[in-house]
């Protein structure tokens, strides 16, 4: 199943896309949360889900506004893929995400491996395994495990930490990182 969500873009909104563009085409590390706050009139989300393998590629942000359907389909993306269950992603993470995405500058999308987990989702992987948090931030759509085919681990988490506004969990082990909108702060190797 593939979802794409399109929108109404209004002419302005249309030529903005195009400037963005120009701006998106040279990203650099540097305050990379600041970049995409001046990154033009427009943000995009490009990812695949190895657990579903939907993909979903939208403009989620146009004009200083997000876009309702687009969101609501970005819900249900990283909904908890082995229940179905929905939550409401925080815009903070998708903004990060798709700000590390712009600074790694590949035309590969995330790969999302885990975002939104329920209750029963997140005590199950507890049960088997120490390393996953009993508050996750992923049972409050705050958080993704994500990797990108071309890519390292620390590249991704690189781009990810200069957004300089959550966490970045490095899982070399398992080739992914973990990105959410709460205290600013690094671990792992």
């Amino acid at each position: 199943m593939t979802m794409k969500t399109t929108s109404s873009i209004s002419r302005r909104g249309l030529l903005g896309a195009f400037a963005a563009t120009a701006v998106m085409a040279a990203p650099t590390y540097s305050n990379a949360a600041g970049f995409l706050r001046g990154g033009g009139d427009i943000r995009r989300l490009k990812m695949y889900s190895g657990r579903t393998g939907e993909s979903i590629d939208t403009i989620y942000w146009i004009e200083g506004n997000y876009i309702s359907e687009a969101m609501t389909e970005v819900n249900r993306f990283f909904r908890d893929w082995r229940n179905g269950q929905t939550h409401q992603i925080d815009t903070r993470t998708i903004d990060i995400v798709a700000a590390t995405q712009n600074l790694l500058d590949n035309d590969q999308p995330y790969t999302l491996i885990s975002g939104y987990r329920s209750p029963q989702t997140n005590a199950m992987l507890r049960a088997n395994s120490s390393g996953v948090a009993r508050n996750s931030l992923h049972l409050q759509g705050k958080a993704s495990d994500l990797r990108m085919q071309g890519r390292s681990v620390n590249q991704m988490a690189r781009a990810a930490a200069s957004c300089n506004a959550g966490g970045v969990g490095r899982y070399s082990g398992s080739n992914f990182i973990h990105v959410d909108c709460g205290a600013v702060r690094n671990w792992g190797s």
